[in-house]
C-alpha cells in the first residue's frame, strides 16, 4: 500500500506547535509519557492472552526496550505488547480524538506558568504529543498481535503526517525521536546519554511492573570499545509499591505511580493505603486526585481503579471495585485469592468483590472524614471539585448514607463564603428546632431571595441553600443526619420555635384563620384547577403570597427532571399560602367580606394575579403568560 499523506485537524496543529516551541519547562516527562504508553500496552496484551486462548502472540518475555544513537541522535522507546491496528493508528495517533482539545488548548493559553501548564496536558490524552518538545521526527512503527501487517506512522509535526502499511514489522510499538540538534550548553537534556535514561526512568518509571531495559553504549560511550554484544541493563526495581512496607516508599514513588496509572501530571491530594488480612487478602494503593477530570459526568467515563490478581494485571477500569460516586479514585487492587481469567460478569457477582467494594468505599469516605478534620483546606479542595459526584451516593449507597452526609458540606445563610457541614449545622441550631432546615434552587441569589425564606431569615433560623441538580434528587428521600430530618422550606407547615413561640404562634393562627375563613375558601374553589388548597402562611413577612408543596409532594424542578428523561409524571397540584399581615391580602379578604359576588370578575382577577405572582417570585413557569400579562396591564392602567 502506497505512503498516505495527511493534515493535523487545526486544533491538534495548534498544540504541537506549543509542544515544539517548549512550553513546558519539564521536558524529561515525555519519557515518562512513552514508557507508561508501553506499559499499558503490555498489560493489554497478558489480559488478551488470557482472555484468548487462540491468540497468536508471544508473552514469554514482555518487556520494555530504549535504545539511543549517538551518532544520528535518535532515541527508540519499543515493547512488544498488545500493537495497533492500521484504523487504531488513524484514531488514536494520527489525530487528537479527544472532544475536549479546543478547551484545552484554551486553558493552556490562559495558564500561568509552567507549572500549571504541565498540569493541563494529562487531563486530555495528549501525553504521547510530548515528544515533539524534544524531537524534529516522530517515527511510529507498530503490529497488533495476531495481524499479519504492521503500521508506519511518521511526522515532522508542521502539519501533516504519513501513514503506510509495512509487511515485516515485530509485535508491538517503537517510537523512534530524532532528537533536535545538541545544545553543548544544556546537558540536563541529552537525551541520548545513558545516564540521563537511567535518572528519567528511575525518577518516574521505577514501578512499572515490566522491565525497562537499555543496551548500554560501550563504556558507556568510551572510545576504542569492541563490537560485543552487550548485555541489556534493567533500569527499574519493578517492586509494587503497595506490597511495600510505608517506610519504604517516598511520597514522590507514590505520586509516580499515581501520575501513572491516572495519566495526570499533577500529585494526588491523598493517598490511601489499605491491607486486609485474613481468610481473604488483598492490598490497595487509592489515590484521591486533586482535580476533577473534565469527562467524570459523562457517559462511559472510565473509572480508574486497576485489578490485579497476585501482581499480575488483570483490568484496567474494574468497576466492581468501587461505586460510581466514588469513580474518581484511582489507584491499584492486587488480591491473593482470585481466578487469574476473571470476567467483569464474575465480578460483578463475586462474594469477596463485594466484600472489597464495601472496604475501599468506608475506607475513602473515612479518609475524607479524617481530611475535613485534620486539613479542612485539603478537605475544602476535595469538595469543591468532588462534592457534586459524592452526593450521587446519597441516591444509591444507603449504607453509608450517614457517613456521605457526614463529610458533606453545604452553602449556608449562616455564612456566605463559607459552606457548613451538617455537624456544624447542628451545633448551631436554636432552641426548639427540631429539623435542618434546606432550600433547593438554581442559584444561591435564587434561593436568598425567595419569599419562602423569609420568616427564617427574619427568626434567624439557618437554612442550608442547596444548587446542585442532584440535590433536588437525594432530598426527597428525607435523609436525616444524627437523628434531625432534613426538612424543606418550601413544604409542608413551618413549625419552629420554643414550646411557649409555638403554642402563641398557634392560637395567633387559630384567630387568623377565623377572619379569613370566608376568602379562603372561596379562593380555594375559584383556583380548584390550579391549587388543592389556599391557606394562611406562617413563612411569609414580606410577600403577599408563595406557593408550597405538600409535605410529600415531588417538587416542580423534580417533575421537570423526569419529564427531561421521558418519564411521565403527572402534574402535582401545590397549595398557595397568603401572608395576613400584607395590605394586599387584607385589602382582598375585605372586599370579598363587603362585595362577596358583586364584584365575583374582579375579585377573580385578583386572585389568579396574586397566585401567578407567587410562581413568578419562586421562578416557577406561568400556565397562561398572555393572560397574566393582559390582566397586569389591565391594573397597571386603572391606576394612572
Amino acid at each position: 500500500m502506497p505512503t498516505e499523506t495527511f493534515e493535523f485537524q487545526v486544533e491538534a496543529r495548534q498544540l504541537l506547535q506549543m509542544m515544539i516551541h517548549s512550553i513546558y519547562s519539564n521536558k524529561d516527562v515525555f519519557l515518562r509519557e512513552l514508557v507508561s504508553n508501553a506499559s499499558d500496552a503490555l498489560d493489554k496484551l497478558r489480559l488478551e492472552a488470557l482472555r484468548d486462548d487462540s491468540l497468536d502472540a508471544d508473552v514469554s518475555d514482555l518487556h520494555i526496550d530504549i535504545e539511543t544513537d549517538r551518532q544520528t541522535r535518535t532515541l527508540t522507546v519499543r515493547d512488544n505488547g498488545i500493537g495497533m491496528s492500521h484504523d487504531e493508528v488513524v484514531q488514536l495517533i494520527g489525530t487528537i480524538a479527544n472532544s475536549g482539545t479546543a478547551k484545552f488548548l484554551r486553558e493552556l493559553k490562559e495558564a500561568e506558568g509552567t507549572t500549571a501548564a504541565e498540569g493541563l496536558i494529562g487531563q486530555f490524552g495528549v501525553g504521547f504529543y510530548s515528544s515533539f518538545m524534544v524531537a524534529d521526527e516522530v517515527t511510529l512503527l507498530t503490529r497488533r498481535a495476531g495481524e499479519s501487517q504492521g503500521t508506519r506512522w511518521t511526522s515532522s509535526g508542521e502539519g501533516t503526517y504519513t501513514i503506510e502499511t509495512v509487511d515485516s514489522a515485530p509485535q508491538g510499538t517503537a517510537v523512534t525521536l530524532r532528537l533536535k540538534p545538541e545544545d553543548v550548553d544544556d546537558q540536563l537534556h541529552d537525551y541520548v546519554s545513558p545516564w540521563k535514561i537511567r535518572e528519567i526512568v528511575k525518577r518516574y518509571s521505577d514501578f512499572i511492573t515490566w522491565p525497562v531495559r537499555m543496551v548500554p553504549e560501550a563504556a558507556d560511550g568510551a572510545e576504542g570499545a569492541d563490537d560485543a554484544p552487550r548485555e541489556p541493563e534493567t533500569l527499574n526495581s519493578m517492586k509494587a509499591l503497595w506490597a511495600r512496607s510505608r517506610d519504604e516508599v517516598t511520597d514522590d514513588e507514590y505520586h509516580e505511580l499515581y501520575k501513572h496509572i491516572s495519566h495526570d501530571w499533577s500529585a494526588p491530594l491523598e493517598t490511601i493505603r489499605l491491607q486486609a488480612e485474613g481468610t481473604f487478602e488483598y492490598q490497595a494503593l487509592l489515590f484521591i486526585p486533586s482535580h476533577a477530570p473534565q469527562d467524570l459526568f459523562m457517559q462511559g467515563y472510565q473509572r480508574g481503579v486497576q485489578l490485579y490478581v497476585k501482581r499480575v494485571f488483570i483490568m484496567d477500569d474494574c468497576e466492581a471495585l468501587m461505586p460510581p460516586y466514588l469513580r474518581f479514585v484511582k489507584g491499584v487492587v492486587d488480591a491473593q485469592d482470585l481466578s487469574l481469567n476473571v470476567s467483569r460478569e464474575i465480578l460483578q457477582q463475586d462474594r469477596q468483590i463485594q466484600l472489597m467494594h464495601r472496604r475501599l468505599a468506608k475506607k475513602v469516605l473515612s479518609t475524607v472524614k479524617d481530611m475535613m478534620s485534620a486539613e479542612p483546606e485539603r478537605y475544602a479542595t476535595f469538595w469543591r471539585e468532588f462534592g457534586r459526584v459524592l452526593k450521587e451516593g446519597l441516591l444509591s449507597d444507603f449504607e453509608n448514607r450517614e457517613a456521605i452526609l457526614g463529610v458533606s458540606s453545604f452553602a449556608t445563610t449562616h455564612d456566605k463564603d463559607e459552606p457548613t457541614t451538617l455537624r456544624q449545622y447542628v451545633e448551631r441550631m436554636k432552641d426548639g428546632q427540631e429539623h435542618i432546615f434546606y432550600l433547593t434552587g438554581e442559584s444561591r441569589q435564587a434561593i436568598e431571595n425567595s419569599p419562602h425564606m423569609e420568616a427564617f431569615r427574619a427568626k434567624g433560623v439557618e437554612v442550608l441553600l442547596l444548587t446542585d441538580p442532584v440535590d433536588e434528587v437525594w432530598v426527597e428521600a428525607e435523609p436525616a443526619f444524627d437523628g434531625k430530618q432534613l426538612r424543606s422550606v418550601a413544604k409542608g407547615e413551618v413549625d419552629f420555635g420554643t414550646e411557649e413561640e409555638k403554642k402563641e404562634a398557634a392560637t395567633e393562627r387559630e384567630g387568623r384563620q377565623q377572619e379569613y375563613a370566608g376568602l379562603l375558601g372561596w379562593m380555594t374553589e375559584r383556583l380548584s384547577g390550579t391549587v388543592k388548597e389556599v391557606r394562611l402562611s406562617s413563612r411569609l413577612t414580606v410577600s403577599p403570597a408563595c406557593i408550597v408543596s405538600d409535605t410529600h409532594d415531588v417538587t416542580p424542578a423534580l417533575q421537570n427532571m423526569y419529564r427531561a428523561m421521558g418519564q411521565d409524571i403527572p402534574q402535582v397540584k401545590r397549595i398557595l399560602e397568603l401572608n395576613p399581615e400584607h395590605s394586599l391580602v387584607s385589602g382582598l379578604n375585605r372586599a370579598h367580606a363587603e362585595r362577596g359576588e358583586e364584584d365575583g370578575a374582579g375579585l377573580q382577577e385578583t386572585a389568579e394575579l396574586l397566585h401567578d405572582l407567587a410562581l413568578l417570585a419562586e421562578g416557577g413557569e406561568l400556565g397562561d403568560p398572555s393572560r397574566f400579562v393582559r390582566l397586569m396591564a389591565d391594573r397597571l392602567e386603572r391606576t394612572l
